[in-house]
């Protein structure tokens, strides 16, 4: 039996089979869907503990969870806060080919030539080591919120008349590899999708702490016969969720 609602007095949860931060995360869901408005900021630790007779361990366990699922936001200076309904985010090969090309709605922030990248990425492009790579940093809107932030890797050789040494906007440079790779033939796309935490300068784009859940999106672009392009691309987990079908992507519910 779930607890009353939480402008009711002092709660006690009873007795449940699963975890009591499990059973206290559906009693806030519940309140979250009746009581509260998004964007409305809930009461303190303190008193949300007393209220429902729990140590402040189990109620972080529960708010960290509804966090991750999206129902809650955690904001420096306000406190936590109902979250706005998820946003369908559009990830399907039908859409786009090359990153920058028509319909892609990605924003080109940077750009910048290394020969040091990843391992895992330099094992998806295939390259030697200190071999030059592109790297492209983009950002991804929707409905006025960040939710995504992607570095893209491009094997230099593969775009050689590309020339972006000269340019000294980030963001003309990070054009400047996008209008290359247009010249080339797209022969398929490799792409995984895994859980992971926002790193340090990925959640300062996000607008969201370091070591936040987010969705981690790679693709592998292939042009005549050889990986061309690797994409990485980071997606807030509490905002997005993904799509992969033709349809066009529309608001979902949380949760």
């Amino acid at each position: 039996m779930r607890a009353a609602a939480m402008g009711v007095g002092t709660t006690q949860l009873e007795t449940a089979p699963e975890p009591k931060y499990w059973h206290l995360k559906t009693v806030l869901s519940d309140a979250l869907d009746t009581e509260f408005a998004v964007g409305e900021v809930l009461p303190n630790e303190r008193d949300l503990a007393a209220r429902f007779g729990v140590a402040r361990a189990t109620l972080r366990q529960a708010l960290e969870q509804l966090e991750l699922e999206g129902r809650l936001q955690r904001r420096r200076g306000v406190g936590t806060t109902v979250a706005p309904p998820r946003v369908g985010v559009a990830v399907d090969p039908t859409r786009h080919t090359w990153p920058g090309a028509a319909g892609d709605d990605w924003q080109p922030v940077a750009a910048s030539e290394s020969d040091t990248v990843p391992a895992a990425v330099a094992r998806l492009l295939e390259t030697a080591p200190a071999e030059a790579v592109h790297i492209v940093r983009r950002s991804r809107v929707s409905a006025g919120r960040p939710v995504a932030a992607e570095l893209l890797y491009v094997r230099a050789d593969a775009v050689p008349g590309c020339a972006v040494a000269a340019v000294t906007d980030p963001a003309a440079r990070a054009r400047a590899v996008l209008h290359a790779l247009q010249e080339l033939d797209l022969d398929g796309q490799e792409r995984t999708v895994e859980l992971g935490s926002a790193r340090a300068e990925d959640a300062k784009q996000l607008d969201r702490l370091p070591g936040s859940p987010v969705l981690v999106v790679t693709t592998r672009y292939v042009s005549q016969g050889r990986a061309a392009a690797v994409a990485v691309s980071t997606y807030r987990a509490d905002t997005c969720r993904l799509t992969f079908g033709e349809r066009e992507a529309e608001p979902l519910l949380a949760g």
